[in-house]
């Protein structure tokens, strides 16, 4: 078969060319923009992917010149960006940026905002092609976005596009994303709206179905007669530290699970698409939403969620506190910083197969990875002795992004002695370079128009339909609400969460 007519050659080849445009923040002088959005526009001008003449317009209320903004937008990407800043590189990169004060609700703002995004398609030639990038609260979506209308930002000019980026939180339920949903359907339309996970840009993230489609070792046995379960974890050593406020609202449950893990499932369980094209993995990825078992009472969230807070305790020998003892937070709080669940895909791939999902704060080690555990091999010969005998496939989100494989072997020596051994695979080494950061991946594609890598409209509201019934179980009347678990800051979690896997037989991976 030749390249042309493969289509997941052709998806992965063909991934639109940016043309230069306009880039506008909302909310440019957040701390966002300084530690990723304007660090990964320098590093894609560093390795030649940003169009040369692209301009980039930070959007807030402060008072500031070009030349404020520029140096402090400098310092930030002297400080954060991945590669070392060349000067000459910085000195051209430096002349698309400008910045244009007003409130989000200001009209005369967006009229000013209308011209200036004219005068740069004259003098920097980015043919009417705006991108507007929302890295504001959700409070605020509705407001930018009708303005937008309202000056006629919201569509291209002299054949060029107009699209948003939004940012996380869309929501803290099922009915305020769909009203988010509407708000901004009501100036783009769905084909314009890129709503950004940046779990997704990571590199291992988008190999998954790379690894699955197209390596014919994998897809004959990614299904229940050969797997016995997946973890998805995603921990971090770190506490609330300043966003207590927003963690209060939130919770391990919204902030992370909903979204990130999610959809790092619907990745890992999601059937072979047509093509990559976005729509067609999308449609995939909104099957296993939709197959996902509800749990629609408090009794079977009790039987299959564990929320947890941390107490006090130690991380690398250092004590830290109770999160209920921070300056911010509710000292009698019932907030999550830990979730671990059971969750299962009602379909004929994962029948029976259940996927142990969590996510928490204060745990001894941080890092993000998916681990496929194959079933053990029949123990006629070489698997009477016990112990875990059993294959597993270990996709490290981050850090150290790379996949392994464990598998056994016997020892060198005259007896037959089995050992686990790894086959491991990082990107780094095997291709000497480090992965672009996930920011740079998403703004690039949301530039060339490529969808594939952000969540659809009916992807963020199947999630929050999964999602809503264990929140209201968790809110719900006192008598039928399930409990809210400790545990020891430094600890891998609360042992609710150890005893939920031990009432299957198995135990989670070590951290």
């Amino acid at each position: 078969m030749s390249s042309s007519a493969n289509p997941l050659r052709e998806g992965l080849t063909m991934r639109p060319q940016p043309k230069p445009c306009t880039v506008v923040i909302f909310g440019a002088t957040g701390d966002l923009t300084m530690r990723k959005l304007l660090p990964a526009l320098y590093n894609l001008a560093a390795d030649g992917d940003l169009p040369p003449s692209t301009a980039i317009v930070g959007f807030a209320r402060r008072e500031k010149t070009d030349d404020v903004f520029r140096q402090e937008m400098e310092t930030a990407v002297r400080k954060f960006s991945r590669q070392t800043v060349r000067d000459e590189l910085w000195n051209s990169f430096v002349q698309g940026i400008s910045y244009h004060q007003s409130e989000f609700t200001d009209d005369d703002g967006y009229r000013r905002l209308a011209e200036r995004l004219d005068q740069i398609d004259a003098e920097r030639g980015t043919g009417g092609r705006r991108l507007f990038y929302l890295s504001v609260a959700p409070a605020q979506f509705g407001e930018i976005v009708e303005r937008l209308k309202k000056y006629n930002l919201h569509v291209g000019k002299d054949g060029g596009w107009a699209r948003v980026i939004v940012e996380k939180p869309f929501g803290t339920n099922l009915p305020t994303a769909e009203a988010l949903n509407n708000e901004i359907a009501g100036t783009f339309p769905e084909s314009a709206v890129y709503r950004i996970d940046h779990f997704l840009g990571k590199e291992t993230a988008q190999n998954i179905m790379v690894l699955r489609f197209a390596n014919a070792i994998f897809e004959p046995i990614w299904n229940n007669r050969y797997i016995d379960h997946v973890q998805i974890t995603a921990g971090e050593t770190l506490g609330v530290e300043n966003r207590a406020g927003y963690y209060e609202t939130s919770g391990a449950l919204r902030d992370m699970i909903q979204n990130h893990l999610i959809q790092l499932m619907t990745l890992t369980a999601m059937e072979p698409p047509t093509s990559l094209h976005a729509d067609a993995v999308r449609d995939e990825k909104v099957k296993v939403l939709r197959a996902l078992r509800r749990m629609n009472s408090p009794a079977e969230v009790t039987a299959n969620v564990i929320r947890g807070q941390y107490a006090a305790g130690a991380i690398m020998g250092k004590e830290v506190p109770a999160y209920r003892n921070d300056a911010n937070v509710n000292p009698q709080s019932m907030t999550e910083t830990y979730v671990g669940m059971r969750i299962f895909v009602d379909n004929w791939r994962w029948a029976g197969v259940p996927f142990y999902v969590r996510s928490g704060k204060r745990l001894p080690k941080s890092g993000a990875e998916i681990a496929v555990q194959f079933k053990r091999a029949p123990s006629v010969l070489f698997n009477q002795g016990g112990g875990d005998s059993s294959n597993n496939l270990v996709i490290r989100i981050q850090p150290d992004e790379g996949i392994s494989m464990r598998m056994q072997a016997k020892l060198p020596g005259g007896a037959l002695r089995i050992e686990p051994v790894k086959m491991d695979f990082q990107y780094g080494a095997s291709f000497g370079r480090p992965s672009p950061e996930a920011y740079e991946r998403l703004i690039l594609d949301a530039m060339g128009g490529d969808a594939t890598l952000f969540a659809r409209r009916d992807e963020v509201e199947e999630a929050w339909k999964f999602v809503d019934p264990i929140l209201d179980a968790w809110h719900g009347p006192a008598a039928d609400q399930p409990p809210l678990t400790f545990y020891p800051a430094g600890s891998p979690g609360p042992v609710e969460a150890d005893q939920l896997l031990a009432a299957d037989g198995r135990e989670w991976r070590r951290i």
